[in-house]
């Protein structure tokens, strides 16, 4: 089984403090949204020390260089890939001229 850590959107860590501004504890945040009061705490603070900047990361947003970054990585595949096949039909190739006799 794949461990992943979830990602969450700046949009969300918002949502989830203006829910704790209009008076909701952290406890019952962090319940309803399946989350760790400790990352709660964290987001709160984050916010608090500077919210101009705050939640400036990927999340699952897709930004455009992500995209880019995702195909970039795609392309690399993909010619590693390409490259496997060239040397699997080569190799095959020369194994048919054998049978045949050449």
């Amino acid at each position: 089984m794949e461990d992943r850590r979830r990602r969450f959107t700046k949009e969300f860590k918002i949502s989830v403090l203006r829910e704790l501004k209009e008076g909701k504890t952290a406890a019952q945040v962090s319940r309803e949204h399946a989350l760790h009061p400790a990352m709660v705490r964290k987001w709160k603070q984050e916010y608090k020390d500077n919210p101009e900047t705050a939640f400036s990361g990927h999340g699952n947003a897709c930004s455009s260089e992500a995209k880019v970054a995702e195909r970039e990585q795609l392309i690399g595949q993909l010619y590693a890939e390409n490259a496997f096949l060239k040397k699997a039909l080569s190799a095959l190739e020369r194994k048919l001229d054998e049978i045949r006799g050449r």
